[in-house]
C-alpha cells in the first residue's frame, strides 16, 4: 500500500531558519527509507505563493490563479511517497518525519 507523508509549513516560512542538525536529520530519514526500500517518491515543494490554481469555468475553459487553491496559513512544503505493508508503518515513518523536519506531518493513504 502506497502513504502520502507532507510536511506542513507555514506560508512564511524561510528555509534559512533550517538549521544543519535539521537538515541532517532529515537526511538519515532518507537514507532509513531508502534502506527499509519504502520510498518511493520524495520532492520538496516551493513556496505557495509559486503556485498556480486551474479551474474549469462553466464555459468550459480553464481559469489560472496565482496562488495556491487553498486560502490557509499553512500548505505542504514537502512530502514522501511511502509504499508500507499498512498504516501503522506509515504512521511511524509519519512520526520520524515529524521530529526530523520540526513540522507537523499529514499521512494519507492512496486509493
Amino acid at each position: 500500500m502506497q502513504y502520502l507523508v507532507a510536511i506542513y509549513r507555514p506560508d512564511d516560512y524561510d528555509d534559512a531558519r533550517e538549521s544543519a542538525a535539521m537538515a541532517a536529520d532529515i537526511d538519515a530519514l532518507n537514507r532509513d527509507m531508502v534502506a527499509a526500500g519504502v520510498r518511493t517518491f520524495v520532492g520538496g515543494l516551493q513556496p505557495a505563493r509559486r503556485a498556480r490554481s486551474l479551474r474549469a469555468s462553466a464555459a468550459g475553459d480553464t481559469v489560472i490563479t496565482d496562488g495556491p487553491y487553498s486560502e490557509a496559513k499553512e500548505h505542504i512544503g514537502g512530502f514522501w511517497v511511502l509504499e508500507v505493508a499498512d498504516l501503522e508503518a506509515a504512521l511511524n515513518w509519519g512520526s520520524r518525519a515529524a521530529v526530523a523536519c520540526r513540522a507537523p506531518v499529514e499521512v494519507r493513504p492512496f486509493y
